[in-house]
This record gives C-alpha cells, structure tokens and sequence, in this order.
C-alpha cells in the first residue's frame, strides 16, 4: 500500500485523512504469473494499481493473443470504457509476472468521492493519466513508423524487451516477431 500512497503524493496533494477514507475502497492482491483481473465480456469496476510486477490487456483474435497494452510497477490498468459505461470489456487485464496489485473498488470509490474532495482529485487525476497513456499509444500507430514505436517504448521502459518476449512485444507494436527482430537489429 505504501507504494499506492507514495504515488499519490506525487500527483496530488493528500492528507492522512483522505488516506484512510481511500483505504476502505483497496484491496490488495498477491497474484501469480497469468491470472486474469478482468475478464473479456466483464464489466469493469475496479482501476488496478500496479504496485509491484507486470500486467497486459490483451485479447484472442483467431486463437492467438494480441496485446493492447503493458502496465509496469506504479501505474494503473483499468478498461476505462467498461468501467465509465458499464459496458462489457472487449479485452482481458491479467499479469505476466508475479505481481502485488492494489485493486480500487469503483463502487467503494464513488463513495470516498463525497467523504473526501481530495480522493475525489486523486481518482479524476488517475483517470487522466490512464486516459492520457491510452491516448499516446493510439496516437503512435497514427504518427510514428514501427522502428519509432520500437525506440519511444525502449526510451520509456528501458527494461522492456528484458520482461516482454519478443513474440508480445512485436504483437504491442503491430508488426510481427520478424520486423521486430530487424528493427533491433537495425539499431
């Protein structure tokens, strides 16, 4: 949790007062390698913290999986339309690694919301920061060519390739292992 509350902190003010109202709304999770925190056809109602490990949203496509995106260590993965909506979500979220996973209950938050305005700062600035993320990987397959996707998730997560196989690596960046594969090897 400490890491949840440290995060906080960097991205709005917080009391310890607004920390206990919040803390009614966590759950923290011990997942193992593969398990599924929401499933295709689930509506969403938490936001996940990452607090230690690796996650991906994901989904089949003829039998294989195609990855969407990857949430490392301090930050948050969500459907953000499922869970604004209530609408069933068209991927999965589940972990890649052995992860510690603080689950925000949407229900238990709304409620924080009207206890505390600084719970309710903190869940709108997380929101956009999710919705912010989104944006910019949606965005690079408009403006970006696969080498410069390859290069902007490198410069980002400079430990990438080292947790991610090549095979989902290349599935995130829209091309296949082969181009992947030279686009490295072109560095």
């Amino acid at each position: 949790m400490n890491n949840l509350k440290h995060f906080i902190a960097t991205i709005t003010a917080f009391s310890e007062e607004s920390w206990l109202i919040l803390q009614d709304c966590l759950e923290e999770l011990s997942c193992k390698k593969n398990e599924i925190l929401l499933k295709e056809g689930e509506v969403c109602n938490s936001v996940f913290f990452i607090s230690t490990g690796l996650c991906k949203a994901c989904y089949n496509r003829d039998g294989r999986e195609v990855n969407t995106a990857f949430y490392f260590e301090n930050e948050f993965a969500t459907n953000i339309k499922s869970l604004t909506t209530s609408s069933r979500s068209a991927y999965y979220l589940k972990t890649c690694e052995a992860s510690t996973i603080i689950r925000l209950d949407k229900a238990r938050l709304l409620s924080a919301y009207k206890a505390a305005h600084q719970v309710e700062a903190f869940g709108r600035k997380a929101l956009e920061i999710i919705v912010a993320r989104q944006e910019e990987h949606a965005t690079s397959f408009q403006l970006l060519t696969p080498a410069e996707r390859l290069e902007n998730l490198t410069a980002r997560h400079p430990a990438f390739l080292q947790r991610i196989s090549l095979t989902q690596t290349a599935s995130y960046l829209g091309i296949s292992r082969e181009t992947l594969s030279r686009l490295r090897k072109a560095k």
